[in-house]
């Protein structure tokens, strides 16, 4: 497997004010063979990038001999496909269309999508969307996407995070499944099935579908998002997650996520991804 870092890891990243080129140097001199870009609808890298923009970006990335492993985007959060106002549906639907066209671009065929949200835990005041709406909601916003993906290329990876829906993994296959198109994938993320499961059940369950992997650590005594630590600080078992991922056969990238930004963070996460997966 080849280690990458998120462009959320380094200063700056969380708020898109750090330049691609500087993150790209940074995850470069750590060691890391990849990184994952993050698409915003302001900052660095955004959905209104052109072709061109894309271009000089691979270009960089190739004279550093760092590849770029996926894009991701925390968009879909604040504005979200499960929305109760159809206009943000449909605005992050757009955003979704155009983010996956820069994806492309930078020459990856994998893009994180978080397709809705019973809550945001950490948004103040967000409304809570019943389970069953949030369901429909979700499926018609990848049903809206997915021509876009199919004809680029691009699988949409949803990933399981703290949103209080696709709770299982049996949900999550099914979830996947019923698009039945190969542009719908998981992105699965390790440290987030702590809090209910085991990241091993879930990968054996998944299977093919899995398209890329996040790992972060996590303490389960803690049990909030104040459980999230560095990198076998916690309770993931890693070795699990190796033999998982070995036994349905993944070989791809897997990319640290550990944010936010602390000062010596991305320099312990980088020795801690070569112990784990070099």
């Amino acid at each position: 497997m080849k280690i990458s870092a998120s462009y959320w890891m380094f200063e700056g990243g969380l708020e898109a004010t750090l330049p691609v080129e500087d993150a790209m140097a940074q995850a470069k001199a750590l060691g890391f063979d990849a990184i994952e870009l993050c698409v915003a609808s302001s900052g660095a890298l955004t959905h209104e990038a052109t072709q061109a923009d894309c271009e000089a970006i691979v270009a960089k990335a190739a004279e550093l001999g760092l590849e770029i492993a996926s894009v991701a985007s925390g968009e879909s959060w604040g504005c979200s496909p499960t929305d109760d106002d159809p206009e943000v549906r449909s605005r992050i639907i757009e955003f979704t269309k155009k983010a996956l066209q820069v994806a492309r671009w930078l020459g990856t065929d994998a893009y994180l999508f978080v397709p809705g949200a019973v809550d945001v835990f950490f948004l103040e005041n967000s409304p809570v969307v019943p389970y069953d709406v949030c369901y429909e909601r979700a499926t018609d916003a990848v049903r809206q996407i997915l021509p876009t993906a199919e004809k680029l290329g691009v699988t949409l990876g949803i990933e399981n995070v703290w949103n209080k829906f696709l709770l299982s993994p049996l949900e999550m296959r099914d979830f996947i499944h019923s698009f039945q198109s190969g542009a719908v994938g998981s992105y699965l993320d390790v440290g987030n099935i702590l809090l209910t499961g085991y990241p091993e059940h879930w990968i054996s369950i998944l299977g093919k579908r899995i398209v890329r992997v996040h790992v972060k650590d996590f303490k389960k005594s803690i049990g909030t998002a104040a459980g999230f630590v560095d990198m076998l600080e916690g309770d993931v078992d890693f070795d699990s997650v190796k033999k998982a991922l070995a036994e349905v056969g993944y070989d791809g990238y897997v990319t640290a996520e550990m944010l936010p930004y602390q000062p010596g963070r991305p320099e312990k996460t980088a020795e801690a991804m070569k112990k784990l997966f070099r």
